[in-house]
């Protein structure tokens, strides 16, 4: 099947390796983010590596701006003339303890990471449901069952949309809308600062191992819904 997908966050990263994937299995993919230049460059760059700039898109939109999502799935759905695959994927972390985390720091995490799939997911749904076969993929991460100290926000973000994945799964199951949450492990990408994968990083994910893992779920017979899945690094460094 040649999907046709938004992926949120698509301009580096996860995102990135996600969009690139489903565009080498043949699909159609828009992509999210809230840096007009690099955003721009991811698109050029997926265009150019499946030589069909017209499978690629891009739109500058912030996740939490309700209108703004709701204008992205429109646009998205007539480019494509439909959407099947939805990829909440745009994320941010803020680490701090929090009797000095800010207000607008706590908001900038809870409102992206949870809320923004909210707005995605909801705005998404009719479109799907037209589709006679459809996913939405939520990126999470093992911080939502597994906290640690200066990750309250962070990591409550992401329980929370684990157990609204969940919640989303069993509302849509019968509409052909299949749920599933990711929830990686360390990745080795510059979410929280300068990685590098080829060395003291080298033995965490990678984000295409993340998008191999949404090319899988996307790969699986309409009777079968995973529907949460663990991945993690397979030799992590000893404490």
């Amino acid at each position: 099947m040649s999907h046709r997908a938004i992926v949120t966050g698509g301009s580096r990263g996860i995102g990135f390796a996600i969009a690139r994937a489903i565009l080498r299995g043949g699909g159609r993919v828009m992509i999210t983010g809230r840096d007009e230049q690099r955003l721009n460059e991811a698109v050029l760059s997926l265009g150019k590596l499946v030589r069909d700039a017209s499978r690629a898109a891009g739109t500058v939109v912030d996740v939490r701006d309700r209108g703004g999502i709701e204008r992205l799935v429109d646009d998205t759905a007539r480019r494509f003339g439909g959407i099947d695959t939805l990829v909440n994927n745009a994320g941010v972390g803020v680490f701090a303890d929090v009797a000095k985390m800010t207000d607008d720091e706590w908001a900038d995490v809870i409102d992206t990471n949870l809320t923004g799939v909210f707005y995605c997911s909801r705005a998404a749904i009719p479109e799907l449901r037209k589709a006679g076969g459809a996913w939405i993929i939520n990126i999470a991460s093992l911080a939502g069952r597994n906290y640690f100290p200066r990750g309250a926000a962070y990591c409550a973000s992401k329980a929370g949309l684990i157990a609204f994945s969940e919640a989303l799964m069993q509302e849509v199951r019968y509409d052909d809308i299949r749920v599933t949450v990711i929830m990686p492990g360390s990745v080795a990408t510059e979410f929280s600062g300068p990685s590098d994968p080829d060395g003291e990083d080298a033995w965490k994910l990678s984000s295409e191992d993340v998008a191999e893992c949404v090319m899988d779920l996307l790969r699986h017979p309409p009777r079968s819904l995973p529907s949460r899945v663990e991945i993690r690094p397979s030799k992590p460094q000893k404490k």
